[in-house]
């Protein structure tokens, strides 16, 4: 039988024991804004005070996973205003549509009525 030889390299030393410390510390931040989310959507009466503070809750929370998990945070500054900036543009956009749509509709129905 042919002698086969390793070509696997010798580990020297132990595995080191993995960093799952900022994985806890993200999951219950993620927790906490999901639990003050349900306590706004559950115990407020329906308001848009209780719908902008789901929304910025909400959009909090993104921030934070797009930081943690897509490490945003450890990028240059050039490319977090980059992606942060046509981000809030695109936020005032849906805002200001949602507002001219509102109006639109008031004024057709006070125009039918």
């Amino acid at each position: 039988m042919a002698n086969h030889a390793s070509t696997a390299p010798a580990q020297i030393g132990e595995i080191p024991k993995p960093n799952t410390g900022w994985i806890w510390k993200t999951f219950f931040v993620l927790v906490g804004i999901t639990a003050l989310e349900f306590v706004f959507v559950f115990l407020m009466e329906p308001s848009t005070l209780r719908n902008s503070i789901f929304i910025i809750l909400t959009i909090f929370k993104a921030f934070f996973i797009v930081a943690e998990f897509m490490h945003l945070k450890h990028e240059t500054k050039g490319l977090i205003w980059t992606i942060l900036i046509p981000m809030a543009l695109l936020i005032w956009l849906l805002v200001a549509l949602i507002t001219e749509g509102n109006a639109i509709g008031t004024a057709v129905d006070n125009l039918v009525s």
